[in-house]
């Protein structure tokens, strides 16, 4: 699950999907990160922790970190938040990035849209949750797929 700044659309994605994996009894391991510096080692948003706990859904450990090349050899799927964010992980990956692993995030409940989810950093609390109700259909989706 990759963002910009790896504090409020990521981190809201790894907890919920990391709680669904754990539903499920799945074997995957869930990760975020951002596609920039902003934050490195900061705790997500304190909106993202707080919709999240409202769901039952503790992310107050998370750290965020930087998505980086090597990021391609450790997942099997990488899913970009934005148009921005593809690019960048693109762009990160360079020219041995096996792109075949990253997928737009919300293309799991609208194939083929490449849309993005909002980033709800530069705005109100209200934000941060219909981000998490996108969030949820789509690990939701993610789950029933691939499980």
């Amino acid at each position: 699950m990759v963002c910009l700044g790896n504090i409020c659309r990521s981190p809201i994605a790894e907890g919920v999907m990391r709680h669904k994996v754990k539903q499920h009894g799945l074997d995957w391991d869930v990760a975020s990160a951002g596609t920039e510096s902003y934050h490195i080692g900061e705790e997500p948003h304190r909106f993202s922790q707080k919709i999240c706990m409202a769901h039952g859904i503790d992310i107050s450990m998370q750290r965020a970190k930087k998505f980086v090349a090597t990021d391609f050899a450790e997942y099997d799927k990488i899913y970009a938040m934005a148009g921005d964010v593809y690019a960048e992980i693109k762009r990160i990956g360079g020219l041995g990035a096996d792109m075949n692993k990253v997928e737009y995030f919300l293309n799991e409940l609208h194939p083929g849209k490449n849309e993005s989810v909002p980033d709800p950093y530069y705005g109100d609390e209200s934000g941060y949750k219909v981000v998490y109700e996108m969030i949820e259909k789509t690990c939701t989706a993610i789950v029933e797929n691939y499980k």
